[in-house]
């Protein structure tokens, strides 16, 4: 009942209403990530620039690929299962059916920035792996009564949770986070998704 009154909400804002509450949610987020580390890091500059090296075959290996084939993994799931198993109430296609080339950039960079600098940045190094893991998917509580999405969720959460507890680096995570929403954004701008993508049912 509350996913379908949610469902409705979505239906009756506009695609700039649903985007900006988006980038309003993840400036929170990571304003939430800079003010909290103010108290959590011991050196606050020092600790945020080590989790960003700056080495390409790293940067290669730990983000891109993972991101890619987190990628592939997805579409497999989208064009196997039926549509219905991958329906978030219409969000993603609010925000990215309409939006230009720049708006999917934007956002999703903004989307993989924020999320991973409180969950991985802060959550992880302060919680640890599995609690900043299963936080992250909370988050996305518009899943929780769509067990593929929780499932896929939950699957990304843990590999680039790991992937940060073995790199400890952000350029990874974000990386390949905004990978897989820039390029599920463009699938969704560019109408491969929805009717044209998975099967009936």
């Amino acid at each position: 009942m509350k996913r379908k009154r949610q469902a409705d909400l979505i239906k009756q804002m506009s695609d700039k209403e649903v985007a900006v509450q988006l980038a309003v949610t993840q400036l929170i987020l990571l304003a939430v990530a800079l003010v909290t580390s103010l108290f959590l890091f011991e050196s606050y500059w020092s600790e945020w620039l080590s989790m960003f090296p700056l080495s390409y075959e790293n940067w290669l290996m730990l983000g891109v690929l993972p991101g890619l084939l987190i990628l592939l993994i997805d579409l497999a799931l989208m064009y196997t299962l039926p549509k219905k198993y991958y329906d978030d109430g219409g969000i993603n296609e609010k925000v990215f059916e309409n939006r230009s080339f720049s708006g999917v950039l934007f956002l999703t960079l903004l989307v993989a920035i924020s999320e991973e600098m409180l969950f991985r940045g802060v959550l992880h190094n302060e919680l640890g792996y599995i609690p900043a893991s299963i936080l992250f998917a909370v988050i996305h509580i518009r899943y929780l009564s769509k067990p593929v999405l929780l499932l896929s969720v939950l699957f990304v959460s843990f590999l680039i949770g790991y992937m940060f507890e073995v790199t400890g680096s952000l350029t990874a995570t974000i990386t390949a986070h905004f990978i897989v929403d820039f390029v599920l954004g463009l699938w969704i701008k560019l109408g491969k998704w929805g009717g044209k993508i998975g099967r009936d049912g």
